[in-house]
């Protein structure tokens, strides 16, 4: 009998030990929900004033950082809707004055800037404060272009204390009032058709003044806003960031209305917003390391956009069979953006030789670039503006983007350089991510065949934007996604007053005339002839060297729901949840 409670004893211990080794090698998911995503670029800051024009910044100060107006997760076409408003405001009569009621119970999030450490409530005033901020003379604030001229009185106070040692907040500005706490009101210097897509942008989300005060310089790295996600501090150095789930988040709630090919996530109508209690944002430039890490389930979901990767997984838009069977989905979503080698044009070799662009423009292989980089997937661009906006035209083929060597000899001989000869070697900037690199040595593959010697240099995203917005470059690689679903902020680009802007430099006396009596006309039949031209005269005048208008690709784990990727969305993290049941099942797949 002791001989069979001893084996008895020995068997259990025997189960035991092996139900707790089964445990420790399957993969086991925590309770939390845990969003874990991917920024492929080194973020320098977190304000919104200072970082706006960074896209990859971006997609961080969204998770913090709320404006005005937001567009609809749900809606195409797209629809914007208050967030912070209560409501779309009321426009006068004559389109000038704008006037908003701010959501009531709305709070900045727990900081050690705030008395006691609680956030308080958001005012109207704080929108005033914080449209001062980008016009300070004194921050800089990258984002100015988006007001400049167009707020009434707001360039007046500007230029006021461009000189002095701080500007004065108090001092009142005409056209941007707090009525009261609930009540802010803009009056516009002039027309401006885009507004309200202006306030969408993220160089205009609200920022506290007990935080820019408290943190001074160090603000940049210290977030504090009002949105569903905050993190205590952000370190530059960091390759991974953490953001927690705002407990004082409002009663925000998924949305009860889509389209057709979006209803299926209906199911989440009327949640509670965010649907996860915590993000985890990791910092991968390179490719690989993001796709060892989604292959093992570390990340969520991953863009793929610009890798290699995309070349070896999807077949004919379709992800390989082996993948979708362990979950994982395919989403292609058509980028609303265009792709640019940008020509420094104030550059003395640029500036006044439109046939050393042609030329250029000429010998660059797109077809070859598209096939090379996107699978023939792309579509080959023939000047600023892409498909799905007014001012685009299927029909029109820009000839100078017409891959033609004779020609583009022949052209380059004209600007004085024939076969190359007294032409100085020119530096291509572009960021250091394996694509870039790539892309960088196809240009100068191109360029080679007609005699131009091209040195592609690599650099960090931080310090390629810094070289590009001061001129400090000769030629760079950059793509431009649209802020808002109009033409008009493709044309900015090349508007000659907004210069250095992305580093084209361009100034052309018809352009800017053009441009300027189209930006202020409503949408309309005659206005869509004026984007044509101004479309038009952006090809052939070859401020940029066009390559493709991209498609938008993305792998996600079967786990994750509601993603949706659209170039006019930021901080959509706060709809996207983690079915950790259905985690559990697929983790061990990978």
């Amino acid at each position: 009998m002791k001989r069979i409670i001893g084996f008895g004893a020995i068997f259990l211990v025997v189960l035991a030990l092996w139900f707790y080794t089964k445990r420790k090698q399957a993969p086991q998911v925590a309770q939390e929900k845990v969003l874990v995503t991917v920024n492929v670029a080194h973020i320098k800051g977190l304000d919104p004033a200072l970082n706006s024009e960074d896209h990859y910044a971006s997609c961080e100060m969204a998770k913090v950082y709320e404006g005005l107006l937001e567009y609809h997760y749900l809606k195409r076409p797209f629809e914007l809707v208050p967030n912070l408003a209560a409501a779309m405001p009321t426009v006068s009569e004559d389109g000038l004055t704008y006037t908003f009621k701010i959501r009531e119970g709305v709070r900045f999030h727990d900081n050690l800037c705030f008395p006691d450490g609680r956030g308080r409530e958001l005012t109207a005033h704080d929108f005033v404060y914080t449209f001062k901020r980008i016009a300070d003379p004194k921050l800089g604030a990258h984002g100015f272009w988006l007001i400049d001229g167009k707020i009434k009185g707001l360039n007046e106070w500007r230029q006021k204390y461009a000189d002095a040692a701080a500007a004065d907040y108090t001092e009142e500005v005409e056209g941007l009032k707090a009525l009261d706490n609930y009540t802010l009101q803009f009056t516009l210097a002039k027309p401006w058709p885009q507004f309200l897509y202006g306030l969408a942008m993220m160089v205009c989300r609200v920022v506290p003044h007990e935080a820019v005060q408290h943190y001074g310089k160090g603000f940049i790295n210290h977030p504090v806003g009002t949105g569903p996600f905050m993190l205590e501090a952000f370190n530059p150095q960091d390759t991974k960031i953490v953001y927690y789930k705002n407990p004082n988040f409002r009663d925000k709630r998924f949305p009860s209305e889509a389209a057709e090919e979006y209803k299926h996530m209906l199911v989440y109508a009327g949640k509670k917003l965010p649907l996860v209690d915590k993000v985890i944002t990791y910092i991968l430039p390179e490719e690989q390391p993001r796709w060892l890490k989604f292959q093992k389930g570390q990340i969520d979901v991953v863009d793929i956009t610009r890798d290699n990767i995309a070349l070896e997984i999807v077949r004919n838009n379709e992800l390989l069979p082996a993948l979708k069977e362990k979950g994982m989905q395919l989403c292609r979503v058509a980028e609303i953006g265009t792709n640019y080698l940008a020509i420094n044009n104030e550059h003395p070799l640029f500036k006044h030789n439109l046939k050393l662009r042609q030329a250029m423009s000429l010998a660059f292989d797109g077809e070859g670039y598209d096939q090379l980089f996107h699978n023939g997937t792309a579509i080959l661009a023939q000047s600023t503006v892409p498909p799905g906006l007014a001012g685009y035209r299927a029909e029109y083929v820009n000839p100078y983007r017409v891959y033609n060597l004779q020609k583009a000899k022949q052209y380059l001989a004209e600007a004085g350089y024939p076969g190359g000869k007294g032409l100085p070697t020119i530096t291509l900037d572009v960021g250091t991510a394996t694509d870039q690199k790539q892309k960088g040595e196809f240009f100068q593959q191109c360029m080679s065949k007609i005699g131009i010697k091209i040195n592609v240099v690599e650099n960090i995203w931080p310090e390629l934007i810094k070289k590009f917005t001061t001129n400090a470059t000769m030629l760079h690689a950059i793509a431009w996604t649209a802020d808002y679903p109009d033409a008009e902020n493709f044309f900015q680009l090349f508007y000659g007053p907004n210069k250095p802007g992305i580093g084209m430099g361009f100034d052309d006396p018809a352009f800017n005339a053009l441009y300027e009596k189209a930006a202020v006309m409503p949408d309309s039949p005659a206005r869509t002839v004026l984007y044509e031209r101004l479309n038009q005269i952006a090809a052939e005048s070859v401020p940029a060297i066009y390559t493709v208008h991209r498609p938008h690709l993305a792998l996600q784990q079967g786990w994750l729901k509601n993603y949706l990727w659209s170039d006019f969305h930021y901080g959509t993290e706060q709809y996207w949840d983690v079915d950790l049941d259905q985690k559990q099942v697929l983790l061990p797949k990978l």
